[in-house]
């Protein structure tokens, strides 16, 4: 049972490996989860499943290969006798119950009416004693009044149902799908430079053993200085026209970035680098920081990050004066070069889907210019990203 499962895995892009099988084997001899669906799915995706970018091709390969089973107890039949699966259910049932179960003729009775019912009922039914439905007497449904009835679905009525039938629907995830913060934050993780020179200190505990176990078990406590993320990043974000309809996740990643960086620098600007940026959206006429002293004031080892659209008319990269708000003396196109020349790390992140790029002049020239390393702003894409940037 395992292999195939395991086999259904690989072919929908999980990568498994055959040790994570085998600790998956071994957790269920231990019965880690026993007889339950939920449990067993739980189980099969910690172990199974080692980044959650994956849940998705999990999710979908656990529903092609259980597809149909509500329990766990169709497998169990080819694995444990029916006399012993049948003793281990009657022991959390209590004498009256046991009698109630025993007025349809036992719980193999029980069982096979209901399958029998269910394969001849084809549409939804309320009250009565005959069909699966709700509100009814009938032994099989939900809400209604059987003390030895099936439930089938929903919350329970009067709680007297001897055995719970009911599909489980997990959420899928998908790592192409746009962003929250938090997700953002595990992102953006990706790009870290640790160092040891902080002004906070942690207690370093292999430190603490190490000198204890030299001075003979005499407790020698020691601290060392936290680690922190010392990457110098600078993130620049277009503003206003087609960028409103992308204002939210925009201030998502803001915010992400703010938490995760602590050398952060960020400028705005309007669909293409020009010879000035600003800080303040609202001051942006009378506040501006020219690119030229960014370029000088920053090294080469800061992470750029392009944060925008790229939908533009192309005149508006390629020409003088192609700004829509001002007359620049140079392309844009121009100032882009130098900082793709400066700087060894430069990413362009894009919001609008992937599969549109190719339909947009504007985007394959951006594309171009910052040496095919522009990202959809995804899970998968802000990943794929920071990966790059780390390098």
């Amino acid at each position: 049972m395992f292999i195939s499962l395991f086999n259904t895995l690989r072919a929908t892009g999980v990568p498994c490996s055959l040790r994570e099988l085998l600790d998956l084997i071994a957790a269920v001899d231990k019965k880690l989860a026993f007889a339950n669906m939920e449990e067993f799915y739980f189980l099969s995706r910690a172990i199974l499943v080692k980044d959650e970018k994956h849940y998705d091709k999990f999710d979908r390969a656990f529903d092609i290969y259980f597809k149909g089973i509500e329990s766990l107890d169709d497998i169990l039949e080819m694995l444990i006798p029916d006399e012993w699966l049948k003793a281990e259910f009657e022991k959390h049932l209590t004498e009256e119950e046991l009698k109630e179960i025993q007025t349809l003729g036992g719980l193999e009775k029980l069982l096979e009416a209901f399958k029998k019912k269910l394969e001849e009922q084809e549409e939804r039914h309320e009250g009565g004693s005959k069909q699966i439905g709700t509100g009814g007497t009938s032994p099989f449904g939900n809400s209604g009044d059987n003390p030895e009835g099936i439930r089938v679905g929903g919350e329970g009525g009067k709680g007297k149902a001897a055995k719970i039938w009911e599909a489980r629907d997990f959420k899928n995830l998908d790592d192409d799908v746009e962003l929250g913060t938090r997700n953002m934050k595990v992102a953006l993780r990706r790009l870290r430079k640790l160092i040891r020179d902080s002004a906070n200190e942690e207690f370093d505990l292999d430190g603490t053993i190490s000198s204890t176990a030299k001075k003979a078990g005499m407790l020698d406590v020691k601290f060392r200085p936290e680690k922190r993320n010392a990457v110098n990043v600078i993130v620049l974000f277009d503003v206003g026209g087609s960028m409103d309809p992308h204002i939210k996740i925009c201030e998502e990643l803001f915010s992400a970035a703010k938490t995760e960086f602590k050398n952060l620098e960020y400028f705005y600007f309007h669909n293409f680098i020009y010879e000035t940026v600003w800080k303040d959206n609202r001051r942006r006429q009378n506040e501006r920081v020219y690119t030229e002293d960014i370029i000088h004031k920053y090294s080469g080892d800061y992470k750029i990050i392009f944060v925008g659209d790229a939908t533009m008319a192309p005149y508006e990269i390629t020409n003088p004066g192609g700004s829509i708000e001002h007359w620049n003396e140079e392309a844009g196109a121009l100032w882009m070069k130098r900082m793709v020349g400066l700087y060894d790390k430069l990413v362009w992140l894009n919001p609008v889907p992937e599969e549109h790029w190719e339909y947009s002049a504007s985007v394959e020239l951006t594309r171009s210019l910052v040496e095919d390393n522009m990202f959809p702003l995804t899970i998968r894409g802000l990943e794929e990203s920071m990966a790059f940037l780390s390098k």
